[in-house]
């Protein structure tokens, strides 16, 4: 897969990711509301890792700097 997010992008969805451990684990979030934000967590933090973002493709959507 074609990588295409840059920094920045990755830094957010880490940092919101973490957030929504950190309410789970503080139970700040549960129930429903906590199992859909873990989800969301789930694939940003999948997606971080990767450096690649499956909605992106098909719009050509980009946040990499090109060299």
């Amino acid at each position: 897969m074609k990588k295409n997010m840059g920094t920045i992008d990755r830094l957010t969805r880490t940092l919101i990711a973490i957030i929504v451990g950190i309410l789970y684990f503080t139970d700040v979030i549960s129930g429903t509301t906590a199992i859909i934000l873990g989800v969301f967590a789930i694939i940003f933090l999948g997606t971080s890792l990767i450096s690649t973002c499956p909605l992106y493709m098909p719009f050509g959507l980009s946040t990499r700097k090109q060299k």
